[in-house]
């Protein structure tokens, strides 16, 4: 029987030209698929879902995540695609959450427009815990907020070793409620997740893939044409005076700097990550479908039943906040730059807050970095 001219029904929600057109700012494209030993799987592919908003840090505004939902239900329903690749322009960031350009210039005051926005980012949370196909984030750089959040979503994690992970929420007017609150305490346990959650401090790669939430780490950087590993983070197992593993965090001092001139001298490739990326897609090619399916369904579903359990209390509460901190956060950091900051004077804020003052729009304005100097 050639099934080649079987009539399948379509369950895409809408046809491939619409999908595309939406924005630039997400490409989808099937690649060839490749056996372990690099030959072409004939046939099949992988789909790639990339960000590409690399001015911006590929931070996703509202259409983004609109092409990005319709993306992954379309790979999903792809018969002829083996795994999801999930990634991004560049080798600056993989993502750095919502456009806080965005956020502040249309979404801050508007806590019903932004509950609808929420609406679109939870649809593409659960696009992509809910992929028919294997998904692995391709961590070409920095991913931050909520680039953490659906990174995390995915199934595998690959990064270059220069990336950096984490929150910034707290620091800018929101809390991680988009799925870290939900997946870092399953995937790296409930200290080191509040660590992340509430403080919002950055950490490397090396320690990601120490905590659990990566797969694998390759080299992205090469100085005199051959890949180093980041020389800014210590990867030897060693310990500092009170015996705290410093495997995976940043060097201090004259190493630190001795890093920075390394980078200096160096240039950023990522045909190592895409070569572990193809490795990966191999793999997963050389299993059953039917197996690979229902195996990633049921180890997805400690992150799932925590993300179904919360996101719309949280849709809500993000809502609402677009009134007051999130309103006043998000300007700060549109408003701000590297001279004045990009945030607001926390200290003065609780002070403020304490005596009684109200979330007035010229109260916020008055908390602009600009304005505080």
């Amino acid at each position: 029987m050639n099934y080649a001219k079987f009539d399948f029904v379509s369950h895409d929600l809408v046809p491939d030209d619409v999908r595309n057109g939406i924005t630039e700012k997400v490409i989808f494209e099937k690649r060839p698929a490749k056996l372990p030993d690099g030959t072409i799987a004939d046939g099949l592919f992988n789909a790639w879902i990339t960000l590409n908003n690399p001015a911006q840090f590929n931070s996703y505004n509202t259409a983004m995540v609109k092409a990005v939902i319709l993306a992954f239900r379309a790979a999903s329903n792809m018969r002829d695609v083996n795994a999801v690749v999930f990634t991004a322009a560049g080798d600056k960031a993989f993502c750095t959450g919502g456009n806080t350009k965005e956020y502040a210039e249309y979404y801050a005051g508007r806590p019903h427009e932004y509950r609808q926005y929420m609406r679109l980012f939870n649809d593409m949370v659960s696009a992509i815990l809910g992929c028919d196909k294997p998904v692995i984030c391709r961590v070409n750089g920095m991913r931050i907020g909520g680039g953490q959040e659906i990174g995390m979503a995915c199934d595998f994690s690959i990064a270059q070793d220069m990336a950096r992970f984490g929150q910034a929420g707290p620091k800018h007017g929101s809390a991680a409620i988009g799925g870290s609150t939900d997946f870092l305490p399953v995937m790296i346990g409930c200290e080191q997740a509040m660590n992340s959650g509430v403080l919002c401090e950055s950490f490397t790669a090396q320690k990601a893939l120490r905590l659990g939430i990566l797969t694998d780490i390759v080299p992205g950087l090469k100085v005199d044409g051959e890949y180093i590993a980041n020389p800014l983070v210590e990867t030897r197992m060693v310990t500092d005076e009170w015996g705290r593993l410093l495997h995976g965090e940043m060097k201090q001092g004259a190493a630190l700097s001795e890093g920075k001139e390394l980078i200096m001298r160096g240039e950023i490739d990522l045909s190592a990550l895409d070569a572990k990326v193809d490795e990966l897609c191999g793999k997963l090619l050389l299993t059953f479908p039917d197996c690979t399916t229902k195996s990633v369904e049921e180890l997805r579903k400690p992150k799932l039943n925590a993300w179904n359990a919360n996101k719309e209390n949280s849709r809500a509460w993000l809502a609402g906040n677009m009134m007051t901190e999130a309103n006043m956060g998000f300007r700060a950091f549109n408003e701000g730059d590297r001279e004045v900051g990009r945030e607001v004077d926390f200290a003065q804020l609780r002070k403020n807050l304490a005596e009684g003052t109200k979330w007035t729009p010229d109260y916020i304005d008055s908390m602009m970095p600009g304005a505080q100097k």
